[in-house]
């Protein structure tokens, strides 16, 4: 059974997310994966911080054979066992925790809604007439 490591597209229409997988190669791109290896999100603002392999693992499949396509590929070449930006990575991640725990959140729900207390209206005093 030949077997290759590619991505798996999952999330919706304009916001990609893949699995870094390993699959037969006749299996379809979204089909079922012998195993998954990482994720790839295109999304993430820090470029450093996008891929997540398993170096473990993907250092197996490529010690029995398994090709990489050619995005998985680079994409192992620098987030993989011995990868060339693997620092990068690691103070990307961890500025991208630092943004998450820092976000606040979203302005109606730090000020409370005045539109949705009525005003107090004052009784109005029956003048003699």
């Amino acid at each position: 059974m030949a077997v290759r490591i590619r991505l798996k597209k999952l999330g919706r229409k304009h916001r990609p997310f893949y699995r870094i997988c390993a699959m037969d190669v006749r299996v379809p791109r979204d089909g079922r994966a012998l195993e998954e290896l990482g994720t790839y999100d295109p999304m993430v603002p820090y470029t450093d911080a996008r891929a997540v392999l398993n170096a473990e693992r993907v250092q197996y499949w490529l010690g029995v054979g398994a090709q990489p396509t050619e995005k998985v590929k680079i994409l192992i070449k620098k987030y993989g066992p011995n990868g060339t930006h693997l620092e990068k990575q690691k103070a990307a991640l961890d500025r991208l925790a630092q943004d998450r725990r820092r976000r606040t959140p979203p302005p109606e729900m730090l000020q409370p809604a005045q539109e949705a207390t009525p005003p107090e209206e004052e009784e109005a005093e029956p003048q003699p007439e």
